[in-house]
């Protein structure tokens, strides 16, 4: 089963490394624990969510970049990555880091794959039918409320709406892009929402908090995020009944983080406030650079930049996608979206 993979940073296999950005991973010690040791352009210290998947489905290799001239003859059997680090719902989102792919265009990339792909099958009939049999997976929301709404020291867009209004906002146009991803072929679509975002260390820096409960993480982004999920489910929902079937799968990341940040310890992590790699209060100052402090137990963090995951965080998430509950994962979880596939 090929994977499509779109959105933002978590998920970026290294498309921004071909765009003129501010926001990279192609440096020390980005990629530190990956087969090379070396920086990918993924934001993390190996594989993300993104390449995990790719496991699950058994993929030879985990899709390329859309950008990578990697992406090509039987590469494009397995997929493409067309997401980009920065990139949020709202065009506006990410506006400070430069050239990022934003989803119009990302979309755009998906009709250009599939025109290549064409080529590559034998026709844009087989194209469409790989297309159809793929699995879509699609992260947003991080960077709209992160880098736009929440962003420090100044936001036009909380001086523009409430949080509440915001949050309408993104999850109207948040259906439109799932909308066209299906009217594109898609037919199973996994949707990840932001985490803790109160709780990332770029935000306990600029924030802090008074004890190491996942509650007293920046309560207003906290809530922002709690109430985006939600409606992130809810139009899922709406959306599957429109089409009469369940396409659209959602996976509430704030609920999924909300267990590795409170109780640690029970998924074998230790350091669940400071990240892996950074400078400053929390290790959240900045980016991850080859001079920024660098833990050494990287698989105890839940956070290895200011801002993302640990590939053990990812594997711990990405286990909650297989196997977990409808109120974490609605409606159904990745393992039941695969069964259903084989039995189709």
């Amino acid at each position: 089963m090929p994977l499509m993979v779109f959105g933002d940073s978590l998920v970026d296999s290294g498309n921004n490394n071909y765009v003129d950005t501010t926001l990279k991973a192609d440096l020390p010690p980005y990629g530190i624990d990956s087969p090379t040791g070396r920086p990918t352009g993924r934001f993390s210290n190996g594989r993300n969510l993104a390449d995990l998947i790719s496991e699950v489905l058994k993929l030879p290799e985990s899709p390329s970049p859309f950008l990578s001239p990697q992406l090509s003859g039987e590469r494009l059997l397995y997929g493409a990555n067309f997401a980009s680090g920065g990139v949020g719902i709202s065009n506006d989102t990410g506006i400070q880091l430069g050239n990022i792919i934003r989803m119009p265009e990302q979309i755009a990339s998906l009709e250009r794959y599939q025109t290549q792909l064409a080529a590559v099958v034998g026709g844009e009939e087989q194209a469409w039918e790989m297309v159809n049999g793929a699995l879509f997976f699609i992260s947003l929301g991080t960077w709209d409320l992160v880098g736009n709404y929440f962003s420090a020291p100044f936001s036009a867009r909380a001086g523009q709406s409430t949080v509440s209004e915001f949050i309408d906002y993104l999850i109207s146009e948040y259906a439109k892009i799932l909308r066209r991803l299906v009217e594109l072929g898609a037919r199973r679509v996994l949707v990840l929402g932001p985490g803790q975002l109160g709780c990332l260390p770029v935000e306990l820096a600029i924030r802090g908090r008074s004890s190491n409960r996942a509650t007293d993480c920046g309560s207003e982004i906290q809530t922002a995020s709690l109430l985006f999920n939600s409606q992130l489910t809810q139009i899922t929902q709406q959306l599957n009944r429109e089409l009469g079937s369940d396409v659209y799968v959602a996976a509430n990341r704030y609920m999924i983080a909300y267990s590795f940040i409170n109780n640690p310890d029970a998924y074998g992590f230790t350091e669940a406030s400071v990240a892996c790699c950074g400078q400053g209060p929390y290790n959240g100052v900045g980016q991850c650079t080859p001079a920024s402090n660098l833990c050494s137990n990287r698989d105890e963090y839940v956070y290895w930049d200011p801002y993302h995951p640990t590939e053990r965080s990812a594997e711990a998430i990405l286990e909650v996608i297989l196997t977990g509950p409808p109120d974490v994962i609605s409606p159904m979880n990745l393992n039941t979206m695969m069964e259903a596939n084989t039995e189709t």
